[in-house]
């Protein structure tokens, strides 16, 4: 589902062209007033029909128009990138040509492969890049087969009513009112092979762009196989690899091989679960840090601090602080939450 505000961030940009929305809700099945959460199918369609109103699929926000047939082209420019390091590149030239501005740039840092976004004119709104993201990040996901856990989002725009919900979809932590607006994600990610056909391409293409907004997750393979076993146990009990390898039926080696044919590591697997877990138990439970940290499988309460902090860039309790503040904030609207 995708929150009310992001439906009506979309439909601003027709009415500063003073064209009147009712008709494209309808034609995405919408109703008149959307008072809340829309599918991604919805939001879809209603991004498509904008698209086609006002000649632009980047919702008139970019320097150029982007022409409708342009997701299209670029889904074709990368099909055949060897890695994601690659695509990527390609994706953010051909963005700059489509665009011209805003206009993103990869950087390696830190272990962090971070796109950098620079703005030739005024600072847009936090949607604009929103949008911006969801088109880089949702395409390679899914030309790689598998979602690619964010580390941060930074926002060069001021911070909106509804910061909130920009968080949440992101799934990552947000920030507004920064230097530079930036996507950074682990540099290893960039490795992973480019793994889609033709044949699946045009299949992708008649679910766009519904099918990006969603976190794209790899559902088939060791990796969900071995994701789908350990949520089912508590992370204290959660067993070593040889342990697990015994538990599938087949050598360490070959596990490890396979796990690494597909860009994981039992590690990464098991860092992603726990952080999700993390995030979950601080935003929606009464649990005290050190309790969170025992049941998600940590020996001792800093072990877990230096992992959230890998993960987050915050303390857990900074993490929590800040995301009760901004609950409690009068700037911010009531929360219409986004399932991924």
């Amino acid at each position: 589902m995708i929150s009310t505000c992001f439906v009506e961030e979309a439909l601003d940009c027709l009415r500063r062209r003073g064209m009147a929305s009712q008709p494209l809700l309808a034609a995405a099945g919408l109703p008149p007033v959307v008072d809340e959460p829309v599918s991604a199918r919805h939001y879809g369609a209603l991004w498509l029909a904008i698209a086609a109103a006002i000649d632009d699929e980047f919702f008139g926000l970019g320097g150029r128009p982007m022409r409708p047939g342009s997701f299209t082209l670029l889904c074709h420019c990368l099909l055949h990138a060897g890695t994601l390091e690659q695509a990527l590149r390609r994706a953010l030239r051909f963005l700059r040509v489509t665009l011209d501005d805003p206009h993103g740039e990869l950087v390696l840092a830190d272990g962090l492969a971070q796109i950098l976004l620079t703005d030739d004119g005024a600072v847009r709104p936090a949607f604009a890049y929103r949008t911006f993201w969801i088109i880089l990040h949702g395409i390679t996901c899914w030309l790689v087969r598998r979602r690619i856990p964010l580390r941060l989002v930074d926002f060069r725009c001021s911070k909106p009513s509804h910061s909130a919900d920009y968080g949440l979809f992101f799934g990552a932590p947000v920030r507004f009112g920064q230097p530079a607006s930036r996507l950074a994600f682990d540099a290893a990610y960039l490795t992973l092979p480019v793994v889609r056909t033709e044949r699946a391409l045009k299949q992708f293409l008649r679910g766009a762009p519904a099918n990006i907004l969603v976190r794209y997750r790899y559902d088939a393979g060791l990796a969900a196989n071995i994701r789908n076993r350990l949520r089912q146990q508590p992370p204290s009990t959660w067993p070593n690899f040889e342990e697990l390898a015994r538990q599938m039926r087949m050598p360490s080696s070959t596990l490890r091989r396979g796990l690494r044919q597909e860009g994981q590591t039992y590690g990464a697997i098991k860092d992603e679960i726990r952080h999700g877990l993390a995030v979950d138990w601080l935003l929606h439970s009464a649990r005290g840090v050190g309790e969170i940290a025992i049941d998600l499988g940590f020996t001792e309460p800093s072990a877990f601090h230096r992992a959230f902090r890998k993960w987050t860039s915050k303390s857990p309790g900074a993490f929590r602080r800040d995301a009760d503040h901004a609950s409690r904030s009068p700037l911010v609207v009531p929360l219409h939450a986004i399932s991924t």
